[in-house]
């Protein structure tokens, strides 16, 4: 990100993606790097205004949530009639509409029981949204400075253990019901007590411990900020964000 205008700060975009599948057999992640979204999949911008759309997708149990929701994700925000006017009501809605479509199309699947922590990053103009729920982190340098655009979604977290717990779910040994090691992730339908539904593909988001509902972040950027990190836990738990940056 970088001032192209003495006067007029514009923040100037370029991406770089990076993968590796460490000690596993198989890779389950997946990401996506989209420079303009709205033009991405024939819509129209607002103003001539460049959407720019990044995603981090953690998967467990297989890749088919990671894959489905990368796939169809930034699809189903820019349909979304409020796209690209309310972003910050779109982006938490596609969320949640993109995990009932998944259990709709794997209802009858063995993909069904996979499922895939989900982490977003859009630029429009000089603001940074970010979406996420689970356990992948965006980090922004500011200066040099670590400035933490998400929070991780695990059940030490004790916001997300009150959450938890008001909805019949509980923690054991650090788990989500002793099973997941995240409170927010999308798929995972065959865990119908914790999506709140009592079968798959039945309900869409229901009011379950496990969310797939995203918390929201949005800054606007300055000359100060340089770049964005985002990235699965298998970073983070090596490196601090003030590490990494």
């Amino acid at each position: 990100m970088e001032r192209v205008c003495e006067n007029n700060f514009v923040p100037f975009i370029r991406s770089g993606e990076w993968s590796d599948i460490g000690g596993r057999d198989y890779m389950e992640d997946a990401h996506v790097c989209i420079s303009d979204l709205a033009k991405n999949f024939g819509s129209n911008s607002v103003d001539d205004e460049v959407i720019s759309f990044y995603g981090v997708f953690d998967g467990h149990n297989g890749k088919d949530a990671a894959h489905y929701v990368r796939d169809n994700l930034p699809r189903v925000i820019v349909e979304d009639a409020d796209f690209p006017l309310e972003l910050e009501k779109v982006v938490k809605r596609s969320f949640v509409q993109t995990d009932s479509k998944f259990a709709e199309k794997f209802s009858h699947h063995k993909g069904l029981c996979s499922g895939t922590t989900a982490l977003t990053a859009m630029i429009f103009g000089r603001s940074l949204l970010v979406a996420n729920a689970g356990d992948c982190r965006a980090v922004l340098s500011r200066r040099g400075t670590a400035i933490e655009m998400s929070k991780d979604h695990r059940p030490c977290c004790m916001n997300e253990r009150k959450r938890v717990e008001s909805l019949g779910g509980y923690v054991d040994d650090g788990y989500l019901n002793g099973q997941l090691a995240v409170t927010r992730a999308l798929g995972d339908w065959h865990l119908e007590v914790m999506k709140g539904t009592g079968r798959a593909g039945g309900g869409g988001a229901g009011g379950g411990p496990l969310s797939a509902e995203p918390e929201l972040k949005m800054v606007t950027l300055s000359k100060d900020d340089e770049f964005l990190i985002i990235g699965s836990d298998g970073v983070w738990d090596s490196f601090s964000s003030q590490n990494a940056v």
